[in-house]
């Protein structure tokens, strides 16, 4: 558990990169690419929400920003 520990400590991007990438592969080979790239893009957008929520921004004004005044 220690040369586990040690390693999650020092390298995490490289360790959550690796799994990425694992995931990303397994859904490449499974779904095919397109639908990889898919949910690849859904994770990412869920994300990018998920940080804005974290932040308290608005997303009245981002909404505002991106499609304008409707």
């Amino acid at each position: 558990m220690g040369l586990i520990r040690d390693i999650l400590d020092k390298h995490p991007g490289k360790v959550l990169g690796v799994l990425l990438g694992l995931v990303f592969g397994w859904l490449a080979i499974k779904y095919g690419l397109l639908k990889a790239l898919f949910v690849a893009a859904c994770a990412v957008a869920g994300y990018y929400i998920g940080k804005r929520l974290d932040e308290k921004v608005d997303f009245k004004e981002i909404f505002t920003r991106i499609f304008g005044e409707l």
